[in-house]
């Protein structure tokens, strides 16, 4: 149930972090993938990895804030492999960090155009290819940010928020030609992107104290749940905002 081979999976801000353990989990259950990120050099580093372990992949430039970019991404897969079938939607951005207050309208546009929009953009390519096979999963990485209100991280909530509504669209408007649009969830995990907030060892400690398995997550974790969606194992789920963050949101400490 778990078994990808045949599939070729694209996933974007795939160089690192979330996004490379996804790619990595998929490629071992038998997918091709397409590793891809702004810098084709560090797409390049994974695919080498990948190929050394007996996994076929691919490495593509793209910076996913670009309709251009996203438009080449998908030309040159479908060049390479013949058809996407799994579609992970992780690459992200947040330039921001404070009060809403402090937030100038071209952050807010980037964090929107790459976060939203270009999710939005990237989907709309890449779904009518699935309609015609009548197959197809669509993974968007969102975060438990969505579901809470952040003094800190407002605009990038704010999107996360807006591609957990996104996936419940998508999956209502593409049902219909079996494919299936989820989106994962994560807490706190130990990346590149979130190294300011896991090298805070208050917050790591809090973190900690208040997660019911007691850690922080790592990629591996997000990346599991992805390839159940991604298989036969989760063909029956769609629409859905998948929390995967220890437990953190379920429990605020104590009693």
């Amino acid at each position: 149930m778990f078994n990808l081979s045949g599939k070729v999976g694209l996933v974007t801000g795939s160089s690192r972090g979330i996004g490379r353990a996804i790619a990595e989990q998929l490629a071992f259950a038998g997918a091709k993938v397409v590793i891809s990120s702004r810098k084709i050099e560090a797409c390049q580093l994974v695919v080498e990895e990948l190929t050394e372990a007996g996994c076929t992949a691919a490495a593509i430039a793209c910076n996913v804030s670009n309709k251009e970019d996203l438009e080449n991404l998908v030309k040159e897969t479908l060049s390479k492999f013949g058809h996407i079938d799994v579609l992970v939607l992780n690459a992200a951005a947040n330039p921001a960090y404070g009060p809403s207050s402090e937030l100038s309208d071209d952050v807010f546009d980037k964090i929107w155009q790459t976060n939203v929009k270009g999710v939005l953009q990237l989907c709309n390519m890449v779904l009518p290819g699935m309609a015609e096979r009548s197959d197809g999963a669509v993974i968007i990485i969102s975060s438990i940010d969505a579901v809470k209100g952040s003094a800190v991280l407002g605009a990038y909530a704010i999107s996360k928020a807006a591609e957990a509504q996104l996936a419940r669209n998508l999956a209502v408007e593409w049902g219909k030609h079996n494919i299936r649009v989820n989106a994962i969830a994560p807490g706190l995990v130990r990346t590149d992107f979130s190294q300011e907030l896991w090298e805070n060892p208050k917050l790591v400690k809090h973190i900690e104290a208040t997660t019911p398995l007691g850690r922080i997550g790592e990629p591996d974790d997000i990346a599991g749940v992805a390839v159940c969606l991604a298989a036969a194992a989760g063909k029956f789920i769609t629409g859905q905002y998948i929390v995967v963050d220890g437990g953190v949101t379920i429990y605020s400490g104590g009693i």
